[in-house]
């Protein structure tokens, strides 16, 4: 399925208010295949975002495999923390996954909270299935 103008415009205006507004550097919608639904930035990253999201898709089911060899169904969301910047990501759907890049003056817990809002928000602009 396509995305229609008004459904793109309606999630980056969900997730530029909800974490570039607030401060995080990056935020990434994208499918479980790595590929890139939306990007937006504060015009301070100079990371390849392609290659990030093919990453992020891979690790995140990497993840999820572990989590069935420890009996769980999933571990649905994800934080690795660097010494500058740090990633998030976070299962909106069955087929999307929001990966979140943020500086170490954002605490973790009110970047879940705010992460949690904008998949709130976005998750009725997002089709069931590709």
């Amino acid at each position: 399925m396509k995305f229609g103008t008004d459904q793109l415009n309606a999630i980056e205006t969900a997730l530029r208010e909800s974490l570039i507004d607030m401060g995080v550097h990056s935020v990434c919608l994208i499918d479980m295949a790595g590929n890139i639904v939306l990007d937006l930035a504060n015009g301070d990253v100079s990371h390849n975002v392609y290659s990030l999201a093919a990453v992020a898709a891979n690790n995140f089911s990497a993840v999820s495999e572990m989590a069935k060899l420890l009996g769980q169904d999933e571990f649905s969301l994800l934080f690795h923390k660097g010494e500058n910047e740090s990633i998030h990501f976070d299962k909106v759907t069955e087929d999307f996954l929001l990966v979140t890049l943020f500086g170490k003056n954002i605490p973790l817990g009110y970047l879940r909270l705010k992460v949690t809002e904008a998949i709130g928000k976005i998750k009725n602009f997002l089709p069931d299935k590709i």
